[in-house]
This record gives structure tokens, C-alpha cells and sequence, in this order.
């Protein structure tokens, strides 16, 4: 064969093209069937329930079954009935008025919860600041380390009398114990926070020469933000515990004078209401904190 045709043919020859793509098969999606898919929805669904819902439903009749049975065996205190029934009556005109000594339980929820803001938003007001400057500076912070000490763990109702000798009035020193009993987990969390900041940070903001203003609106604030939120929960579940205790002692229209109230009329059933009132408004409070916290992003 000669070279010319032995050219031609490999010119002839067909040419694969290097750039062309690979054949693909389809891709193939698995069909479910819908019997199949609404069977796992179902499971999905009977399992949630069980985790979720079924033990808190479990632990709330095992409560009220035992709170019956010590209700049947001490004929004083009433029992899951009776007290609904109170709590309808109660609820049914919430927001009576018959004199300074005889309100409605919602008049008395409302100057409890006043006090409490109060309270608590004089306490965030100093508290927060305080707790980033001490644990911005460290002389500061070794300064209030054994004030803090000190006076942390002193009872509430031990500030009452202090309360009633400066501010010479029972309603001014009722603010004053939920402001001092709630201010420090306030200024622990949020100073243990700014602690807590990577020192590499600090240095970069030193070098760059960022103002102090800066430094705590671009570095510590976002850092700290959520051991500041940990605080102000903490701090709004102690004020509330507080008042209670604190309206006992001074009276006028609050939860804590209200129980005080019933309890020299020996009515027991509206003094359990009141406890469930008290529990349901802390909840309520705590979720709210927990919800903004979870939705305030920085």
C-alpha cells in the first residue's frame, strides 16, 4: 500500500474531540409512595409527642392527682376543684375596685409587676454599665471583688429596714430590695463576659488606636452580649421572687399584700391561686427574656 493511501485513510479516520463532554446518564429520582411517606409524617409525628409532650402532661396530673390526695387527708387545705372554682370567680371580674384594702387580682398583678419594673430597670440601668467596667479595668475589678463578696449573698428582706429608714416610706423601700437583690447577677455575668473577650482583640484595637467608644460598640458589646442576657434573666427571676416577700412586709396593692390579705381571712383556696399566679407571671417573664434573646441579634 502506498504512502499516499495509507494518508488518506488516517485523514478519513473519524477525530474524537477532546473538549467534548462525557455522556451522562439521567439522573433518576426514587418515587415514594405516598402511603409510605404519610406512615413516616405519622411516626415522626407520635414520636415528637412522645418526648415532648407527653411527660410534662404525665408530671402535671401526676401533681394535681397527688395535691388531691393530701387535700383528702387534710381537710384545711382545698383541692384541685375547689381552688378552679376560686380562680374563675377571681378571674371573672379581674380588675374590681372597692377601696385601698380591696382590689381585684388584676389590679394587684399590675403594681407587683410595676414595682418590679422598677426595680429591675434602676438595677440594669447601674448594673449593666458597672459589670463592663469592671471587667474592662483590672484595678476596678479588684477593687469591688470583695464589696461584691460582701454583700452578695446577703437575704433580700435584710435591705427592708434599710430601705424604710432612708426612704422613710414602705413603697420607695420595696423598689429598693428588688433593686439591690437583683443588680448582681447583672454585673457578674456581664463582667465575666467582658473578661472572657480573646486578648487578641484588645490588641488589635490597640493598634489600630480605636477610641474607647469603639472598642466597646465594635469588640465588647457583641462579645458580652450574651452572658449580659444570662444576667438580666437571672436577675428578673430574683426580683420577682423578691417582691412577694417584700409586698408582705409593706403592704399596699401587690401580689405579696394580697396573699398576706387572704391568708388573716383564712382563705386558703386565693392563696394558692396567688402561688400559681406568681409561678405563671415568672414563666411568662422568663420566656419573653429567652424569646428576645434568641431574636436580637447584634
Amino acid at each position: 500500500m502506498s504512502v499516499v493511501k495509507m494518508q488518506s485513510r488516517m485523514t478519513e479516520a473519524p477525530t474524537i474531540s477532546v473538549d467534548a463532554p462525557p455522556p451522562t446518564t439521567p439522573h433518576l429520582v426514587p418515587k415514594v409512595d405516598p402511603a409510605v411517606a404519610q406512615n413516616r409524617r405519622a411516626k415522626d409525628n407520635r414520636d415528637a409527642f412522645l418526648r415532648h409532650v407527653l411527660p410534662p402532661v404525665m408530671g402535671l396530673v401526676l401533681f394535681v392527682a397527688l395535691w388531691a390526695f393530701v387535700a383528702q387527708i387534710s381537710p384545711n387545705l382545698p383541692g384541685p376543684a375547689k381552688t378552679w372554682h376560686s380562680a374563675v370567680e377571681l378571674f371573672s371580674d379581674p380588675f374590681y375596685d372597692h377601696g385601698p384594702n380591696d382590689k381585684g387580682i388584676g389590679w394587684n398583678i399590675l403594681g407587683s409587676l410595676k414595682r418590679v419594673g422598677l426595680g429591675f430597670g434602676m438595677a440594669a440601668l447601674v448594673g449593666i454599665p458597672l459589670g463592663f467596667m469592671i471587667g474592662r479595668f483590672a484595678f476596678l475589678n479588684r477593687m469591688t471583688a470583695p464589696i461584691v463578696s460582701l454583700l452578695r449573698p446577703v437575704s433580700p428582706l435584710a435591705w427592708l429596714p434599710i430601705g424604710l429608714l432612708v426612704f422613710k416610706e414602705s413603697q420607695p423601700a420595696a423598689i429598693w430590695v428588688i433593686f439591690i437583690s437583683s443588680i448582681w447577677p447583672m454585673i457578674i455575668n456581664t463582667a465575666v463576659g467582658v473578661s472572657k473577650v480573646p486578648q487578641d482583640y484588645m490588641n488589635v484595637a490597640r493598634v489600630l488606636n480605636l477610641s474607647e467608644w469603639k472598642i466597646f460598640t465594635r469588640i465588647l458589646f457583641p462579645a458580652v452580649l450574651p452572658y449580659m442576657m444570662t444576667g438580666i434573666r437571672l436577675s428578673i427571676g430574683v426580683a420577682w421572687l423578691v417582691i412577694v416577700a417584700a409586698e408582705m412586709l409593706t403592704g399596699g396593692v401587690g401580689l405579696g399584700f394580697w396573699v398576706w390579705d387572704e391568708w388573716n381571712n383564712l382563705n386558703v383556696a386565693h392563696i394558692i391561686v396567688a402561688i400559681f399566679v406568681v409561678g405563671i407571671v415568672g414563666l411568662l417573664l422568663e420566656q419573653l427574656l429567652l424569646l428576645a434573646a434568641k431574636r436580637f441579634e447584634y
